[in-house]
């Protein structure tokens, strides 16, 4: 391994492998001070107001004159935000026909295809919170022995769902979250649980939504069944009564096509748009070959990427929807009084990262190289098949609940600092940027993508890697963070708007 990777002739920084002493040789010149693992080196003088350019593209601008050989980070480098002239369509790589696989998942009725055989309890309102986890909480391992081929009942709580605005941005969300939950591949049978009084009426979700009441789908309100207690009881009866049905679920061969996956990451560093996150896109490519979805999510952390998307959009439709939502973030933004800057987080700056542009074109990497095929509002169906993308913030909980809402039945999620999330119904693989951290992190980590920077071991190799791990979670392989209980309080939909 070299003591730095430059990953462009026309960038003018490296990245250090190693913490480099103040006058370690670099490029023709020297450093001028301890270098931190993974923090940039200019290779060059760079005048005050100038570009600094990694991936080939610009990360920020020199806030002061940089000398050659100086440490590159937030104390000389400034945002701004972006002005991108957008092509459509010029970078259009379709994936190559491959050999069809297989896993073994659970067949719906309706033609959709699970990958784990729930039964959800979701909740309307927060009021209706810990009615449900007691429904949930009765449901122990020992009382589901009798019913082996169902993997749990999950109570799907959240903070929101009155104090708000009866129509708008933040009230739709939360109903795309909710039928989302309602109809998921995962769920083999659903139980919404509301207070009564609360803005987001469950008999509303019904109606805009056509859902039927059945077997395997009941609705109730505390204070119609008269209060917390009777609720508890009466959940749990109607859920006992689910059990049989949900228990003859049983998995069988299904093409690959019919996996979604959400692209994800958190807890970033320098190493994730150098390792783990071109494997992911390289497995996605993959995943996309044999028809499958990929989706990519977190508007602000594709911002001063999205050009480079915009180039691979399949429609100049596709690619204007893909703009409009980051002109919608930068407006949201700006009357929250907050930047499009203030993330990259804490963390992510330690970890090497400067500015939010560095952040996006390496978090745009999990997205692979085929055309983007579809742009989503937040929660909304998954519909094209190919690499598609969501509207979403980049806080990791909200951002998953929706991608799991328009029907993703995979999570993988690449993290440099080091992660404990994990979701349901749809299991969550995680993916370590650097040896270091996965060797800390072991019992958290499915994949060691570090050893592609000290291993050397070939993105394509790790991309390989990580797309049977998709078949094999996909199969019902436990992945780390679902084999440690994790996902029962990563149900976070996002919140849009007043809250009155």
């Amino acid at each position: 391994m070299t003591d730095t990777i430059r990953l462009d002739p026309a960038d003018n920084v490296v990245t250090a492998t190693r913490a480099l002493e103040a006058g370690h040789a670099v490029e023709g010149t020297a450093t001028r001070a301890l270098i931190p693992s993974g923090h940039k080196i200019a290779t060059q003088a760079i005048a005050q107001g100038d570009a600094v350019r990694k991936y080939a593209q610009l990360i920020g601008y020199a806030s002061a004159d940089i000398a050659a050989g100086e440490h590159v980070h937030t104390h000389n480098v400034a945002f701004r935000n972006t002005d991108q002239t957008y092509d459509f369509g010029t970078d259009l790589r379709p994936a190559r026909p491959v050999e069809p696989a297989v896993f073994q998942g659970y067949r719906r009725e309706n033609g959709q295809v699970g990958t784990r055989n729930y039964i959800a309890v979701v909740t309307s309102v927060n009021c209706s919170a810990t009615a449900a986890r007691m429904i949930a909480a009765h449901f122990t391992h020992e009382r589901l022995a009798e019913y082996p081929n169902v993997d749990g009942v999950v109570a799907y709580v959240h903070g929101t769902g009155c104090g708000m605005a009866g129509d708008g941005d933040g009230f739709e969300a939360l109903q795309r979250v909710m039928w989302g939950y309602a109809r998921h591949p995962n769920h083999a049978a659903v139980l919404m649980v509301g207070l009564g009084c609360e803005m987001n009426q469950i008999d509303w979700l019904l109606d805009a939504y056509g859902l039927r009441h059945s077997e395997t789908f009941q609705t109730m309100n505390i204070q119609s069944v008269a209060g917390l207690r009777r609720t508890v009881e009466a959940g749990i009866a109607k859920i006992t009564d689910m059990l049989p049905h949900a228990n003859r679920a049983t998995r069988e061969p299904c093409p690959t096509s019919a996996l979604k996956v959400a692209l994800q990451c958190g807890g970033s560093d320098a190493w994730s748009g150098i390792t783990a996150n071109p494997a992911l896109g390289y497995a996605t490519d993959l995943l996309v070959a044999q028809g499958g979805t990929g989706v990519l999510a977190e508007t602000p952390e594709i911002y001063g990427a999205e050009h480079l998307l915009t180039r691979r959009a399949v429609s100049t439709d596709v690619g204007e929807r893909l703009i409009g939502l980051i002109r919608w973030w930068e407006d949201y933004t700006a009357r929250n009084k907050g930047s499009m800057d203030n993330n990259p987080s804490p963390g992510n700056k330690k970890g090497g990262l400067t500015t939010i542009l560095e952040k996006s074109l390496g978090a745009a990497a999990k997205g692979g190289t085929t055309p983007l095929t579809g742009v989503y509002k937040y929660a909304e169906e998954v519909r094209a098949a190919g690499f598609t993308f969501m509207d979403s913030p980049g806080y990791d909980p909200a951002s998953v609940t929706g991608q799991i809402a328009g029907g993703c039945t995979l999570v993988c999620f690449t993290t440099g600092r080091g992660s404990a999330f994990g979701s349901k119904p749809a299991p969550t693989i995680k993916i370590a940027t650097n040896s270091e951290m996965y060797a800390r992190m072991t019992e958290d980590m499915d994949i060691n993508a570090g050893d592609i920077l000290s291993g050397g071991v070939s993105v394509e190799e790790k991309g390989r890697e990580i797309f049977e791990m998709f078949l094999d979670v996909a199969s019902g392989r436990p992945s780390k963070s679902e084999a440690q209980g994790l996902g029962d309080y990563e149900f976070v939909p996002w919140q849009i708007g007043a809250v009155m």
